[in-house]
């Protein structure tokens, strides 16, 4: 059997950390090496400095050996509730995936739900990731883990 991406997922925990908070952390592109397993840093592009809808960052991404760039273009934001954005394609990354990271103040903290879904993957450029990039056949244990370190980075946050 060929192996493939995983095209969708959703995961959420529930982190002792304030909805402001966590919201503070994951507007803050330039904050996501602190939580991210992937991405390494990124960077606001054009001028922008806040998720706004058509805003633009690029994310300097590792996997084992692996290193690239992706421009990703914020979609649509619910201050504080939900951010979502895609990647955007390029010759040499014609892929797309949208990712959704929603909050919800609950007792316990704030419940974080990250949700993505492959919007485009070339048949071949599928086949390709999931052999070089392994950890891209099941990515749900690695973004659970992201989710309780973005927790703690605003809790962390929070106390600074």
């Amino acid at each position: 059997m060929v192996s493939q991406v995983q095209k969708s997922g959703r995961l959420q925990v529930v982190v002792d950390a304030d909805l402001q908070d966590v919201w503070r952390v994951v507007t803050d592109v330039t904050r996501i090496g602190e939580w991210s397993h992937e991405c390494r840093s990124a960077r606001w592009l054009g001028g922008a400095r806040a998720p706004v809808p058509g805003a633009r960052f690029r994310g300097r991404n590792r996997a084992g050996w692996l290193r690239w760039n992706r421009t990703a273009e914020v979609v649509a934001v619910e201050e504080p509730r939900e951010l979502v954005w895609r990647t955007i394609p390029t010759w040499l990354f014609p892929d797309s995936t949208e990712w959704r990271i929603q909050l919800a103040a609950t007792a316990q903290g704030t419940a974080i739900t990250q949700s993505f879904t492959v919007l485009h993957a070339p048949w071949l450029v599928d086949r390709l990731y999931a052999l070089v990039v392994p950890a891209h056949r099941n990515r749900n244990a690695r973004l659970t883990a992201d989710l309780d370190r973005l927790g703690a980075a605003a809790r962390r946050g929070a106390r600074t």
